[in-house]
């Protein structure tokens, strides 16, 4: 598996994110950084508070790392809760919250996979 494989599996624009950051190993050192990111974790402590206001701030954070990134499908769900929960649409937010984060961790585990199978090599 490769960096592009990856970026396959999740949904993501790999040849997006190399024409933006130019390089493999400076797409790779990004998206390992992701992984130490701490907006979802905001953002689902957030939402379960019903902290809206706190959750829009996480979610706008995790949409703009997502863009950067070309995590596409991630980054159309966190766009799509984030119109909501500026909306006021609350409870859309919340029926939204198990896609996206299913859509999070298949990136969070296929990332890390990816990186212990980097780090064997």
């Amino acid at each position: 598996m490769n960096l592009k494989d990856c970026y396959e599996a999740f949904g993501g624009n790999f040849d997006e994110v190399l024409g933006r950051l130019r390089r493999e190993p400076t797409v790779q050192k990004f998206a390992f950084k992701f992984l130490d990111d701490k907006s979802f974790q905001l953002l689902k402590e957030s939402m379960d508070a019903g902290n809206y206001e706190e959750a829009l701030r996480a979610v706008h954070t995790l949409k703009g790392i997502c863009q950067n990134l070309s995590f596409t499908r991630l980054y159309e769900y966190s766009s799509q809760m984030n119109e909501d929960l500026k909306a006021g649409s609350h409870e859309k937010a919340v029926e939204m919250m198990p896609q996206l984060s299913e859509c999070y961790f298949q990136i969070v585990n296929t990332l890390k996979d990816y990186k212990k199978m980097s780090e064997e090599v």
